[in-house]
């Protein structure tokens, strides 16, 4: 099909055939559709459904009379839905007076937050990718980005927080526990992904240490956290599409079995001892509230957090700004650290460097290659490859060498020579380059046994200093050129690039990828994968990226497994914080006319345990 195309002629138009084929098959359909019968189904009288049956129906409060239609796929998930979910659960107007502590506002202040960030992230999509860099309406845009993100993190993090002192899993609540958990490891995937999009100095930092993280559980083959492109459609496309399936299936599953009840509040209506009582109490915490109600208005409430949460964001957005340092550049690095880009081109030229000795999902070697019994690392291979010396030096330099010269002759005597002389001229030029002096900004490397090497490496010197470079290695690649793995490789192999790192306060020993340029808030939602970095005995170990990404992961289960873990799920009865958020519920009966507002309608099929009997097991 990618052959030249075939041309039909016809008066003043010029039409391919495939085109043509393409319209045939299309006025085929259409005429298929006009002329095939189609299939009339049971009819069904006109005056078979009432307006009063249907709204009955949507209710909930009846049946509709079979009228042919009760098999129907779409009859039978309307029944399903309106039995699990009628909308006085969807949209109620009363909750249990329990409800009474301001930790049940972090729920819908996540939201409120989450649906700021959404609307911000649309407004930063109309200029484009980068337009917030140099527009300070698109920076304002960022800055309300970041500040929703923020606050969106921080209130969901005091959200999960309540939902395990109140061991909001109780009462066939485990999926509505797993699913909340699941909403927050996709929203610090997400999060994660946002600051790498960002193409700034923070973002390649984050990039390059979180690289070994991946890499090292085989991961980073295809989640390349270098290629700012991919991690910009991840982070706009795929996670939120889970992620807000996710948030709303939760958020479903609440008002499906409603708020956890109090912990120990059926204690007195359950008499019996051992199993059987807990059993009882799990089967009333599960069971409808039957206690006093209070008036809620859903709508409200919810207003209510968004203009809080816009508020906040908008006042933080405007008074405090975002942080945006200048991303560093192989240009940048050779004109004010010159010597050390020359000693690194060096380690590149000879294979010395970290990233010609790294190995998967780069090159063959082992030099990075983690193990903890085995190397998933190596079982996807080679995805990315990376030649340091052809990628960095050799190849752009056979590019200037088409114009410049004094760089063909020196080039052509390297690639003339064995291997074995091209490493030697390598590493003597190793050596003699850290005691380089620049002379009006040319370089000059003590007389060594190096060959043609002194002419390449002002060659390369040049073409950095020009944005050559790095124009070359992402024009390696075709089309968008948002693929920075190798200029970032390049650039980490170098002190510069850490050296700036340890200046703003970003590297390991002050919890790294935690940070942010500046004084600005960084990503505290990490702290629980960047803990195992400080370990004593795991700080210096060889696989710790291995170990903190595993730990992180076993953590994670635990807390995904917690409604199924004895001893863990007992905790919030151990330490009583939740008399804290209850403080003013006691679990007695309340007394009568003690309600404080309406009480929920009895259920038709529910029936009131004697005074002494347990309450029955649905």
């Amino acid at each position: 099909m990618n052959s030249p195309a075939t041309f039909v002629h016809w008066s003043i138009f010029d039409v391919t055939v495939a085109n043509l084929v393409l319209v045939a098959v299309m006025v085929a359909i259409f005429g298929a559709a006009l002329l095939l019968p189609f299939p009339k189904g049971e009819r069904v009288g006109a005056a078979a459904v009432t307006d009063s049956a249907a709204d009955a129906d949507a209710a909930g409060a009846v049946e509709l009379p079979d009228d042919g239609t009760a098999g129907l796929w779409t009859a039978r998930l309307r029944r399903r839905a309106l039995r699990t979910l009628p909308p006085a659960k969807l949209l109620p107007d009363s909750q249990p007076a329990y409800v009474a502590s301001w930790i049940y506002v972090f729920g819908v202040g996540s939201l409120a937050a989450l649906g700021v960030a959404i609307v911000s992230g649309f407004a930063l999509a109309l200029g484009g990718p980068d337009w917030w860099h140099y527009n300070p309406v698109g920076h304002f845009f960022n800055s309300l980005h970041l500040w929703s993100v923020e606050l969106f993190m921080a209130l969901l993090v005091i959200h999960l927080w309540g939902k395990f002192w109140m061991a909001a899993w109780r009462g066939r609540r485990t999926w509505t526990w797993i699913t909340g958990v699941v909403a927050f490891v996709a929203s610090v995937v997400e999060c994660f992904t946002g600051y790498l999009s960002q193409q700034n100095f923070d973002s390649q930092w984050i990039a390059t240490s979180g690289k070994d993280a991946f890499n090292s559980v085989g991961v980073g083959a295809f989640f390349n956290v270098m290629n700012f492109g991919q991690m910009l459609m991840w982070h706009i496309v795929l996670i939120p599409i889970v992620l807000i399936a996710i948030v709303g299936a939760h958020v479903l599953l609440v008002r499906v079995h409603g708020v956890s009840h109090p912990i120990n509040a059926h204690n007195a209506e359950v008499p019996v001892t051992g199993r059987l009582r807990r059993r009882a109490i799990a089967a009333a915490d599960a069971a409808p509230w039957r206690g006093p109600n209070r008036r809620y208005d859903i709508l409200k409430e919810g207003t209510i957090a968004a203009v809080v949460v816009l508020v906040l964001t908008v006042g933080l957005a405007s008074l405090l700004s975002s942080p945006d340092v200048p991303p560093i550049t192989i240009a940048t690095w050779a004109r004010v650290a010159p010597a050390d880009f020359l000693a690194t081109a060096a380690t590149e030229l000879n294979g010395t460097s970290e990233t010609a000795l790294y190995g998967p999902p780069y090159n063959d070697q082992s030099g990075s290659v983690q193990r903890l019994l085995f190397s998933p690392q190596t079982i996807p291979g080679v995805t990315q490859p990376v030649n340091a010396a052809q990628d960095f030096v050799v190849g752009p330099l056979a590019t200037l060498a088409a114009t410049d010269p004094s760089v063909a002759a020196p080039l052509a005597a390297y690639q003339a020579a064995s291997a074995a002389q091209q490493l030697k001229w390598a590493n003597a030029y190793g050596n003699a380059v850290t005691k380089v002096k620049f002379v009006s900004g040319t370089p000059v490397v003590p007389a060594a046994n190096d060959g043609p090497v002194p002419a390449l490496m002002a060659g390369e010197l040049s073409l950095a200093r020009s944005g050559a470079l790095d124009t070359d290695l992402l024009s390696q690649q075709p089309f968008y050129g948002t693929n920075f793995t190798k200029p970032l490789l390049f650039i980490e192999d170098g002190s510069y690039f850490s050296d700036q790192a340890t200046a703003m306060g970003l590297t390991g020993s002050q919890w790294g990828v935690m940070n942010e340029t500046g004084s600005y808030p960084g990503q505290p939602w990490l702290w629980l994968y960047t803990l195992w970095y400080q370990v004593p005995g795991w700080t210096n170990s060889a696989n710790i990226d291995m170990i903190a990404v595993y730990m992180t992961g076993l953590a994670t289960i635990l807390l995904l497994c917690i409604p199924f873990i004895p001893g863990l799920r007992d905790i919030p009865r151990l330490i009583p914080v939740h008399k804290l958020i209850w403080r003013n519920w006691d679990g007695s009966p309340p007394a009568s006319g003690a309600e404080t507002g309406p009480v929920s309608p009895p259920d038709p099929d529910h029936v009131e345990p004697a005074p002494g009997v347990s309450v029955p097991v649905d």
